[in-house]
């Protein structure tokens, strides 16, 4: 399905070195953010006070949350736990007040509003729980790069494995250097985002790379240069970019106007990631393809000589 068709190719890759420059700045500059600002984490990965509170009614977060934020607990998250009625509250560690003294002035202060809450739950999650979830999720991060990385190889060719990680950890390296400059909060959701990212990516990249192979293997294209291809593979799925990534965003738009505060750095991440995604399957995989040395003999199936016995007569 195609809502248009350009015809004359793009030439994308006249203009790769320019734009590949503008990439390894913006790269440079989210790995110094990183390092100099670190990212902002959530509860979950430093520890904190989590307490479950149940209404008789369904739950206003929004005034639960500006309660909780009134008493000094500015990095709080609320949400819905379960139904409408139960809400889960976390809470930073706050240093001189201990988790019972934290989730009594809460439960009072929401009392105030409410009489029918009721505290169901309250327990302390130290910070060894946030390195081991820190860790955790490191460790999938480097799971999924390899992953991808030997299934492009056995698809493809080790040239656009490379090429597609290098993009990859672009993109990502950019989600983490936007919330590390900004102090965006970095939570499990963000983390999530960032893995759905890598996917999202590496099958853009794919795309575009099994056109390429398609190209290649074209007898009408036999006189076009490895560019000349590139460019044609990505023209000839623009349209196929533009149905893709607009109603992908659709959907992440949705969150990022209607999710409310639990969604939307979770939207405000895929969102960085689906634009770099695109950018990044252009600019940077198929440059790095082409920078590669990536040529038609690398895509051909060999031929087999043929053996001079068969169909001899003994």
């Amino acid at each position: 399905m195609e809502f248009f068709r350009i015809k004359k190719d793009i030439p994308f890759m006249r203009n790769a070195l320019l734009f590949n420059a503008v990439s390894a700045l913006t790269f440079v500059a989210a790995v110094f953010f990183l390092f100099a600002s670190g990212l902002h984490l959530s509860i979950e990965f430093t520890g904190g006070t989590v307490m479950e509170v149940a209404y008789t009614k369904p739950a206003d977060l929004e005034a639960i949350r500006a309660t909780v934020t009134g008493l000094g607990f500015a990095d709080n998250q609320v949400q819905s736990f379960g139904t409408a009625q139960d809400v889960l509250i976390r809470l930073p560690v706050q240093k001189g007040v201990n988790t019972a003294q934290i989730s009594t002035q809460v439960i009072e202060a929401l009392k105030a509003s409410d009489a029918s809450v009721i505290l169901k739950r309250v327990e302390f999650v130290g910070p060894q729980v946030g390195q081991e979830l820190a860790h955790d999720g490191l460790t999938a991060l480097i799971f999924v790069i390899v992953g991808i990385m030997i299934y492009l190889a056995f698809r493809f060719e080790w040239k656009f494995a490379v090429a597609a990680i290098i993009a990859n950890l672009h993109d990502v390296i950019i989600i983490l250097g936007f919330f590390a400059y900004f102090q965006w909060e970095f939570s499990l959701t963000v983390l999530a985002a960032v893995l759905a990212v890598l996917g999202y990516s590496v099958n853009e990249s794919v795309v575009v790379f099994d056109r390429v192979r398609e190209t290649f293997r074209d007898r009408r294209y036999g006189k076009l240069t490895t560019p000349d291809v590139l460019n044609h593979a990505i023209t000839s799925t623009i349209s196929r970019t533009v149905i893709t990534h607009g109603c992908t965003q659709l959907m992440v738009l949705s969150m990022l106007l209607f999710g409310g505060p639990t969604l939307h750095f979770f939207a405000v991440a895929l969102t960085i990631g689906i634009l770099f995604g695109i950018y990044s399957s252009v600019f940077v995989a198929a440059a790095v393809a082409m920078w590669l040395g990536v040529k038609r003999e690398d895509l051909l199936k060999p031929i087999k000589p043929k053996d001079e016995t068969d169909g001899a007569v003994v």
